[in-house]
């Protein structure tokens, strides 16, 4: 997409709750658009439960009591990002990037279909033929969708990002209409092999497609050197 060899820094943070997350995001994007971080970063990342509700998102899409979420621990986030409301948990693979546009030389919706390509790309290794529809942002099987988008800017620099459904538990998207949709159905990986899929090797395979689809190359960096 992008004719740029620039260099992004990688961040596999494993199994981060999402508070902690969403901070450590906010804390890059200043540090990015005050060009104190001089280079962008990509977080790969799963988290514990949660549903969050983006800048669109109202409990009218939540088809479940707080209090039912609160019995189960699963708390319920308000975030700036764009959409409505969505399901994070263990075995779905969440990317943040945290990317300068326009430094990159890219406008929001190329962003976005850049990371819509990524993870149809990605399933696509898996022999799943993934697209796009005009419903909803994302990645989707037939009517059946298995990645989801969402993302903010700030002074050119985006975050939050996408998520991407690999082994995860599927019924927690029945409690809510899944980025505001009804009658949309939730897919998985894992789901649609019938098999679980090592995360190691999605992470891998959305790793290189991110590095095919942006024209840049990923090298892997620990945090501490991140927040120099």
């Amino acid at each position: 997409m992008v004719a740029s060899q620039k260099q992004w820094r990688f961040l596999d943070l494993g199994l981060m709750h999402y508070q902690e997350a969403w901070a450590l995001q906010l804390r890059l994007v200043d540090a990015r658009k005050d060009d104190v971080l001089k280079k962008d970063v990509v977080l790969f990342l799963e988290h514990p439960a949660v549903f969050t509700l983006g800048r669109r998102g109202g409990h009218a899409n939540l088809k479940v009591t707080e209090s039912f979420l609160s019995s189960r621990s699963i708390p319920l986030v308000h975030v700036e990002r764009g959409g409505d409301i969505t399901y994070h948990g263990p075995g779905q693979l969440v990317v943040y990037p945290v990317v300068h546009l326009r430094a990159m030389g890219l406008g929001v919706l190329p962003f976005v279909e850049g990371l819509e390509e990524v993870m149809i790309r990605t399933v696509g290794d898996w022999g799943i033929e993934a697209g796009r529809n005009a419903l909803n942002r994302g990645a989707w099987v037939g009517m059946s969708k298995i990645g989801s988008i969402g993302i903010a800017v700030r002074r050119s620099v985006s975050f939050h990002g996408l998520a991407l459904n690999v082994n995860t538990d599927l019924e927690p998207f029945t409690w809510v209409n899944p980025c505001g949709l009804q009658g949309v159905m939730i897919t998985s990986m894992k789901e649609l092999l019938d098999k679980a899929i090592p995360m190691e090797d999605v992470k891998a395979a959305a790793k290189k497609h991110m590095e095919e689809v942006f024209g840049v190359r990923l090298a892997c960096s620990r945090l501490e050197d991140v927040l120099q």
